[in-house]
């Protein structure tokens, strides 16, 4: 008798779906999705089970899916244990090797579900695998790339290197931390910073300013004292580093700290003891600052490249190689300051004068130091006499305006900086002013001086050294600088140059 016509219509349109399964199943490349029958072996076997394990159909259908494991799973009886849950908890996955085809391994994650008919009787399973090779082995490096990291933290035994949540609590601890602050990880880690401060600073909520100073500007360090676990006080170079994700979100911070004690009982010793002359008290004080500025960018440089070393993986290496740019960076400033010094104190900083145009020459500056500006949060507004001219050093009175403009930008960020540039008689006059917290009244009669700066403090670091070349570059133009407070704020720095002085010749030597 043959089937009912609604019967057969039935069939066809399951006929029909299935079909459509398996070309929707045949058109996944990504993924093997197949069925097996209730013993395990393989009924269907889609385009991208061929890919990834490398079977052609007519190969593998009717064999069983040990074919897939390795020797000891399959001495394990783990693909029937694994068919045997999918049967019972309805689904099964898991993320483990796989063999191909050729006999290679490759990491699958793997989802085994149990296949019923409407009665609740077991038809089959279906198997849907995916190739995560690539992911596993990235894992692996990062793993191990992170275990070599942290094996390098902890043999430091002359710093003490660990990281902090927002809050600034201590997550982990090197072996220079422990020799340094006297506590064991385990006393230590979930506390607070503040346990290393004075009382004094505690009491001023120093910690905290240190901690928000960094999430603002990125990095924050300074010379202090700390206190050890036995109550005991330090000297240490600290300092904090913004930790950020891929999305800017804080994660916590890094904190360097470095016993300088006897650095700094041996300065206060020496100090104590110095009988010699001004040129012998500025060269040991140049010494010390000067070690100090430039042993800091070297060592962020050195571990920043050690670091992308180790992470070639690390999605935040783009980040890293800025911070080690911005370090050479500062290096490079810094070593052309100390030659700039050296060239005053030996007669041989000469000026090469020509005619300029020095209304242009501010308007290059001006546009240059736009990102410093930016990052400093001070809006820089101009007000430049066009066509102002006369015979100067175009290298020296560009170095002139971007030392004070730096300044501005250093000392009184958040601040408005205005620029002004126009003539008086055979003169012209150059000023930068700011809204800055101005200069200290006993300060304005150093200011210009070597190694002085306006608020000692090292949070703005700095040799003390640019006003003092400035100054030299005007003087050698013919010309005066000069500084003030201005009333409500900040301060001003006006220079006035001749516009053809009666002769630019060598800087005539200065017994230093």
């Amino acid at each position: 008798m043959s089937p009912s016509p609604s019967v057969r219509h039935a069939e066809q349109r399951a006929t029909v779906a299935e079909e459509q399964l398996q070309s929707f199943a045949d058109s996944v490349k990504d993924y093997a999705i197949f069925m097996l029958d209730p013993q395990g072996r393989v009924q269907t076997w889609n385009t991208g089970a061929e890919r990834i394990k490398g079977y052609r159909p007519d190969e593998i259908i009717g064999q069983h899916i040990s074919r897939f494991y390795p020797p000891e799973d399959r001495a394990a009886d783990k693909p029937a244990r694994l068919l045997a849950d999918a049967e019972r908890l309805g689904r099964v996955e898991e993320e483990n090797w796989r063999v191909r085809k050729d006999g290679t391994r490759f990491w699958a994650d793997v989802v085994i579900s149990a296949v019923r008919d409407a009665q609740g009787v077991l038809r089959g399973f279906s198997k849907v695998t995916r190739d995560l090779t690539d992911r596993k082995l990235a894992e692996d490096a990062l793993r191990a790339s992170e275990a070599r990291y942290r094996l390098l933290i902890d043999s430091v035994k002359d710093y003490a290197i660990f990281m902090l949540d927002p809050q600034g609590r201590v997550q982990t601890w090197n072996t220079g931390a422990e020799r340094i602050k006297g506590y064991r990880p385990d006393e230590i880690i979930g506390q607070h910073i503040s346990r290393f401060y004075p009382p004094e600073d505690r009491a001023a909520d120093k910690p905290a300013r240190l901690l928000a100073d960094a999430e603002r500007l990125g990095r924050v360090e300074e010379e202090n004292w700390r206190v050890r676990k036995d109550g005991t006080r330090f000297w240490a170079d600290v300092a904090i580093s913004a930790v950020r994700d891929a999305q800017g979100v804080l994660r916590g911070f890094s904190k360097v700290t470095r016993d300088l004690t006897d650095r700094k009982l041996a300065e206060e010793e020496r100090l104590r003891l110095a009988q010699a002359g001004e040129a012998i008290r500025l060269r040991d004080e140049f010494l010390s600052v000067a070690s100090h500025e430039l042993k800091t960018p070297l060592a962020a440089l050195q571990l920043h490249l050690e670091f992308i070393r180790g992470k070639l993986l690390d999605p935040k290496l783009l980040s890293t190689l800025e911070r080690a740019t911005r370090s050479t960076s500062r290096l490079n400033s810094l070593v052309e300051t100390l030659l700039d010094v050296a060239r005053l104190s030996t007669g041989r900083l000469e000026l090469k004068a020509e005619p300029l145009n020095l209304s242009q020459t501010v308007n290059e500056v001006l546009a240059q130091h736009q990102i410093t500006a930016m990052r400093a949060g001070c809006e820089v507004s101009a007000r430049i006499e066009p066509d102002v001219t006369g015979v100067w050093d175009p290298l020296r009175v560009e170095q002139a305006l971007t030392n004070l403009l730096s300044n501005a930008c250093k000392y009184a960020s958040g601040t408005p900086v205005k620029v002004v540039l126009m003539s008086e008689g055979s003169d012209v006059v150059l000023e930068v002013a700011d809204g800055g917290p101005g200069i200290p009244p006993e300060a304005l009669s150093r200011i210009f001086g070597r190694f002085e700066r306006a608020i000692s403090s090292d949070h703005y670091g700095g040799l003390g050294l640019g006003l003092y070349i400035t100054r030299e570059i005007v003087e050698t133009h013919g010309g005066r600088i000069s500084a003030r407070n201005l009333p409500g704020g900040g301060a001003a720095f006006t220079i006035r140059l001749p516009r053809e002085p009666g002769s630019v010749s060598a800087r005539r030597a200065e017994t230093p």
